[in-house]
């Protein structure tokens, strides 16, 4: 898809202006978890899989930190941000216990094409492997930071090496930090130059993701130099974990991840910059298998329901509808026009069925 192909209108405060460029924000934050199940996040721990030695080596820690008698209280020991500030502020889509359902459009149903859809807004057969192949399309990250007042403004980060074809760094001139790269520039903080030699000197589990903790910190310190207004965000652990057969890891990973989303929040309430016109959208890539019970660590087409995924947002706009129980079905692909209109932009590309934008956001 070439620039000329991309219909762009921003909008500004006028009496005239549609409902999404009233409510428009100063700035986003979207993050993802990459494979992280809709079970977990609405049910918590399951029981089966922390008493299955296979998947859980150290249950008695496990079980004291995870498990409870019921979904309610099982899911707040697991992401306790999302079931106190974040469901009390924003809102939370996905359980399908309730018939509220979210779910990728794509046929692929593995990490390549979600993302993809999520950061263009359409499905595309063209990206059918994880092959390190630069993105065609353009997605909402590059179109942003063609914008004023988002050019220079707009930046990446993530544990798995593809992201930077994804968002086609090359092409698009964003920064993408990513894989097993380090902070650039001269002016580096201490925390950068410290991650930095870390990344050199803790190996990673996987050849092709880093561990989470360098992806958020060198997120965090960018943040904090240069208050970038549009910020991809991609934990990776969950789904490398899970695909290793480790529950507990997988768990222990989906914890820390959701203490690290409050950290992001504590920190844009506190900046003058970000403070009240800064939204978090948090979704993932797509789900994972749920029955015979070895499934949940795979996903993609032979997997039943790994289609299946969840998401959840909180902003100085959104309403506080905490986790939304009316039946109702949304898709991956809305993702991308949603937060373009959280930005002020009505966001379409010529030939594409671009999603629409999730108006329970904006009112």
């Amino acid at each position: 898809m070439n620039i000329t192909s991309i219909l762009l209108a921003l909008f500004f405060m006028t009496s005239t202006l549609s409902l999404q460029a009233q409510k428009k924000v100063e700035n986003v934050f979207l993050i993802t978890l990459d494979g992280l199940r809709w079970q977990e996040v609405f049910g918590g721990a399951v029981d089966s899989l922390i008493e299955d030695p296979t998947f859980t080596k150290d249950r008695e820690d496990i079980n004291t930190r995870f498990w409870a008698p019921n979904k309610e209280e099982a899911r707040k020991k697991l992401m306790p941000f999302f079931w106190t500030t974040l469901v009390e502020q924003g809102q939370i889509h996905g359980n399908r216990w309730e018939k509220n359902r979210m779910n990728c459009y794509n046929a692929y149903w593995f990490s390549y094409p979600g993302y993809n859809e999520i950061l263009t807004g359409f499905a595309d057969s063209a990206i059918n492997s994880n092959a390190k192949k630069y993105n065609q399309n353009q997605t909402i990250l590059e179109i942003a930071n063609q914008q004023e007042p988002f050019a220079g403004k707009v930046a990446a980060f993530g544990s798995w090496d593809v992201f930077p074809y994804i968002i086609n760094d090359q092409r698009s001139g964003i920064p993408v930090n990513a894989g097993f790269r380090k902070a650039e520039g001269t002016d580096l903080s201490q925390m950068e130059e410290t991650l930095n030699l870390l990344q050199d000197q803790v190996p990673s589990p996987w050849a092709t993701v880093r561990l989470d903790a360098f992806t958020h910190h060198y997120m965090m310190e960018y943040v904090k130099k240069n208050h970038p207004r549009l910020v991809y965000i991609s934990y990776g652990e969950t789904d490398d974990f899970a695909h290793d057969g480790r529950y507990d890891h997988y768990l222990r990973s989906a914890y820390q991840t959701d203490q690290w989303i409050k950290a992001i929040w504590e920190y844009v309430q506190a900046d003058p910059f970000y403070r009240n016109n800064t939204s978090l959208l948090i979704t993932t890539d797509h789900g994972r298998g749920t029955s015979p019970m070895g499934e949940w660590k795979s996903h993609g087409t032979t997997i039943r329901d790994s289609y299946q995924i969840w998401m959840a947002a909180i902003g100085p706009n959104i309403p506080a509808k905490g986790e939304v129980k009316t039946e109702s079905l949304l898709f991956q692909k809305q993702i991308a026009k949603t937060v373009m209109a959280m930005l002020g932009f009505d966001y379409a590309v010529e030939g594409q069925e671009v999603g629409e934008v999730i108006q329970s956001l904006f009112d």
